[in-house]
């Protein structure tokens, strides 16, 4: 049985959504900030979660961004195989969505139309699109805004096979450490690890969407994620690079087959304003 989506459905779901996650934060990471507001030792961290938190609370209360950039918009689409679009077409449908959000919605424009010419699209369109074909009739969903002070942070090493677990380790944790300030921490980490070097870059953009404070399934990965938090959090960077343990509120490793000669290993940092807000249809 085929299910028929509407384009025009798939662009408003993706209009709301960038208007949600840009206003609103994922309870996943108030909890993260709040918890880290409870074990952070320095006072000037502490303040500086805590006007986090008012910031956060006002901008969901106000219907206003959390963050004046409100980023470049990364779309994760997990489409049914057994869902069948009309009425236009899928990525035309999402730029739609994504130039009516931030446009209707009153969001900053921050896309340039060419990397060398730099013209504003004034739409924020084109969306950074990631689709995959799943099982079912469902079509998942998540708007995902990025924001650059974290995203030029990303860091991408294609590896020697022969370095030990260690060697990765060390270069996590000093990519966090050369980036400082920059992202705005307390950051999130995404790591993907594995596959060839763009499949590990997205790998670790989308490591950024799994819940801030959980762990990997895998008890090798889950020990190197609370490992490298702890780590991270002992570089004394803090709260807006200001000193402090609240560093990172969480590590995310995505794990992916490669190739005998090599091993890929992608960071991406992702601020305090790690934005995603997900739909079905």
């Amino acid at each position: 049985m085929i299910r028929e989506i509407q384009a025009a459905a798939l662009s408003d779901a993706v209009r709301e959504l960038c208007i949600t996650a840009n206003t609103t934060l994922p309870q996943d990471l108030r909890q993260a900030i709040g918890a880290a507001r409870a074990r952070e030792s320095s006072p000037v961290g502490q303040a500086v979660l805590e006007d986090i938190q008012a910031n956060y609370t006002f901008a969901q209360e106000q219907g206003l961004p959390i963050c004046q950039d409100t980023g470049m918009a990364v779309v994760f689409l997990d489409w049914g195989q057994d869902c069948h679009l009309t009425g236009g077409s899928l990525e035309q449908a999402v730029n739609d969505g994504v130039a009516r959000g931030y446009v209707e919605g009153c969001l900053r424009l921050s896309v340039v139309d060419d990397p060398l010419r730099r013209v504003n699209t004034q739409n924020n369109t084109p969306a950074v699109l990631h689709l995959r074909m799943v099982p079912g009739e469902r079509v998942d969903i998540t708007v995902a805004p990025k924001g650059f002070g974290s995203e030029n942070m990303t860091k991408l090493k294609m590896f020697n096979p022969s370095v030990g677990q260690r060697e990765v380790e060390d270069f996590i944790v000093e990519c966090v450490s050369q980036a400082g300030s920059n992202p705005c921490p307390p950051i999130v980490v995404g790591v993907g690890l594995g596959g060839t070097s763009e499949l590990a870059a997205q790998l670790a953009k989308r490591a950024l969407l799994r819940p801030a404070g959980t762990w990997s399934e895998d008890p090798l990965y889950r020990e190197m994620e609370q490992r490298l938090l702890e780590r991270i959090n002992a570089l004394g960077i803090g709260p807006q690079g200001l000193g402090g343990v609240a560093t990172a509120l969480s590590v995310a490793i995505l794990p992916w087959p490669t190739h005998i000669a090599g091993l890929p290993c992608a960071v991406n940092l992702g601020c305090h304003v790690t934005r995603h807000a997900h739909r079905q249809l």
